[in-house]
């Protein structure tokens, strides 16, 4: 029975379920992940697939897969789950189920076609590195998706301050700043590879500094975004667990963002210093 003395306002009671609790605490751990990325152990994708604090007989055992091909292994199981509840477990008395749904399979559509047709990639990524990552998107968007479902099953009442309508605008600028900033990046990269990459020896050749839209003020304008389309999600779905996960992802970005910045100092000699890592003027 859910207790009526719940503080929060703008956050559904959580539901009857060990399962969610515990996940939403897990989620949090994201942070230890962002501390990690600032401390220089970061997760072996993009500029940092050949980063590896591993001995050299372990690194040798390592299976590399394309960047590309690594990125597909990521997110579809995360669009397979938003396609899956809104085909299978449609609720349609529940607005905010809807919502959620159509958004996390929207996000990760977009992710996926961003893949084959804008992004362009010169490095590979380890499969130890692809598969974490995908089980992590998926078991989030299926959990977020469940937590939203046990809301309505459970007959959860409504948070008193309703923030559905200024999630879908967040989740809007989100998706559609980080899309502007990815074909920004995309246009500035000299080739592609397509095929899978089974060696380190790639240089950063292909990188250069970026310009235009944000990032004439931050590194990562697209973390910035997909951080506001995360905000966006929990502001639709209002459960504990939705801003749980945005939190673990705000703290892990952060982290990210503060690497990259890092990257581009050590690797370009005139790199702009009043250029942030992810907040402009600010961080």
């Amino acid at each position: 029975m859910v207790s009526m003395a719940w503080p929060i306002i703008f956050v559904f009671p959580p539901p009857a379920s060990v399962f969610i609790t515990a996940m939403s605490a897990i989620n949090l751990t994201l942070a230890s992940a962002g501390i990690s990325e600032m401390r220089g152990k970061n997760m072996q994708y993009s500029k940092f697939w050949k980063n590896s604090n591993q001995p050299d007989s372990q690194k040798s055992k390592q299976i590399y897969i394309s960047g590309k091909r690594g990125m597909q292994i990521a997110y579809t199981p995360a669009f397979l789950a938003g396609l899956t509840s809104l085909l299978l477990f449609p609720h349609n008395d529940g607005i905010r189920y809807l919502l959620l749904s159509s958004a996390l399979t929207i996000h990760f559509l977009k992710r996926l076609l961003e893949v084959q047709f804008v992004h362009k990639y010169s490095g590979g990524m380890a499969l130890d590195t692809a598969i974490p990552i995908s089980l992590s998107y998926f078991m989030s968007t299926a959990t977020m998706v469940y937590a939203q479902h046990l809301a309505i099953t459970q007959g959860i009442p409504e948070p008193p301050i309703d923030l559905k309508y200024p999630g879908i605008l967040l989740f809007l600028v989100g998706i559609s700043g980080n899309f502007y900033h990815h074909y920004l990046l995309s246009r500035m990269r000299s080739s592609s590879s397509s095929s899978p990459s089974t060696s380190k020896s790639n240089d950063d050749k292909d990188y250069k500094i970026p310009r235009g839209g944000l990032f004439e003020l931050v590194v990562c304008p697209h973390y910035l975004f997909e951080i506001i389309g995360f905000i966006g999600f929990a502001f639709i779905s209002q459960t504990l667990y939705a801003f749980a996960y945005m939190a673990g992802t705000t703290f892990f970005l952060t982290g990210r963002s503060y690497a990259t910045r890092r990257w581009y100092v050590s690797k370009f000699k005139h790199f702009p210093h009043h250029v942030k890592a992810l907040i402009p003027y600010l961080l």
